[in-house]
């Protein structure tokens, strides 16, 4: 059944990054001869509307086929005003960021629904109280409830970290105690922590910790519109912070991870909850999105790296630089591929 989970939500999020493309190229009235799900042999086609809508045997992956633009043929070439390759510089920009656009607006809708539903989330319940600490001295207690601090109302255990690291100065925290509302002033100080990437860093901090309870967030369809939003900006952030990182050495390439991975992820989730299934395939949904841009010329990323490039200069590549690059792309994805399933297989045997 994981499998079976797996390769449908695959599937979905490739569709959707797809349709994107294809959707785009239509506008601009580029002729898309095959829209595919999947890779080589042809298992299900069906001709539509002047494209051949097929799903192929192997499910990691998908591609539209435009008059004028194949990647097994980067020097392609074909006339006629509904060829990609006669279109301007900017409309193929357009055409090809359709598709990591189509992955951001899919991971927004899913947090936008996770919303409406009831997206649960860290209760602002104090657990931990580190010795010596600010709060600690402030009279703070476990299991004491933090409702507001300063203006701001607290509703989830996030929002307390936002609050003292982007503001200034001492802060008004409203508590609940029991059936008590007390008001502590805690003046933060800047404290040696770490990130999510497990980097030293230095932050504003009152030395508390969640007791772990997870409370259900009630949201409006503004503030559900707002979540969705954050979720999907925060969570672009952290990948391309992630890929920052790896490639300056900070993540060690052994964090990479390939399709089983990601099958297990999707596979576990599923049996967790629905939601966790959907905050999971959001997730990957950006994660496609984000890695589709960046410029390695295999991706979308790379082929707008050469349209602005055409842009700039009035000029297009050679096409011996311009299939040097394609070529050297697919041998970089083809390694990072490699790589993650090597550190897949190194983990089931580390974990048996």
């Amino acid at each position: 059944m994981g499998t079976i989970t797996f390769l449908l939500v695959l599937s979905f999020l490739v569709f959707f990054h797809e349709l994107g493309h294809f959707l785009a190229a239509r506008f601009f009235g580029v002729k898309v001869h095959v829209f595919s799900i999947g890779f080589g042999k042809q298992i299900y086609s069906k001709y539509w509307a002047g494209t051949t809508w097929q799903i192929a045997l192997i499910p990691l992956g998908g591609y539209v086929k435009m008059k004028g633009q194949d990647d097994s043929k980067p020097t392609l070439n074909e006339s006629g005003d509904d060829s990609y390759n006669t279109k301007k510089p900017w409309q193929r920009i357009v055409i090809l960021f359709a598709g990591p656009f189509a992955n951001f607006l899919l991971a927004a809708i899913i947090y936008f629904a996770i919303a409406l539903m009831g997206a649960k989330t860290l209760a602002p319940t104090i657990g931990n109280i580190s010795p010596n600490s600010v709060a600690f001295e402030a009279g703070l207690k476990e299991n004491d409830k933090i409702l507001k601090i300063n203006e701001t109302e607290i509703k989830a255990w996030d929002e307390i970290g936002k609050v003292i690291t982007t503001t200034q100065g001492a802060l008004q925290f409203y508590i609940q105690r029991d059936n008590q509302l007390l008001i502590k002033i805690i003046n933060p100080q800047i404290s040696d922590s770490q990130n999510m990437f497990n980097e030293r860093i230095k932050k504003r901090m009152i030395g508390i910790a969640p007791k772990g309870e997870v409370v259900t967030l009630e949201l409006g369809f503004y503030d559900s519109l707002a979540y969705a939003y954050d979720k999907t900006i925060f969570a672009s952030t952290m990948i391309f912070q992630g890929v920052q990182k790896l490639i300056t050495g900070i993540i060690p390439s052994s964090e990479v991870g390939g399709v089983i991975s990601i099958g297990k992820i999707i596979s576990d989730a599923s049996e967790s909850s629905f939601i966790a299934l959907l905050t999971i395939t959001a997730l990957i949904s950006v994660n496609l999105g984000v890695l589709n841009l960046l410029p390695i010329p295999a991706l979308d990323g790379g082929h707008i790296m050469f349209n602005l490039y055409e842009m700039i200069v009035r000029r297009k590549p050679s096409d011996q630089v311009f299939m040097f690059l394609t070529i050297f792309g697919w041998l970089i994805l083809g390694s990072l591929m490699l790589l993650g399933i090597y550190n897949d297989i190194n983990r089931i045997f580390l974990n048996n």
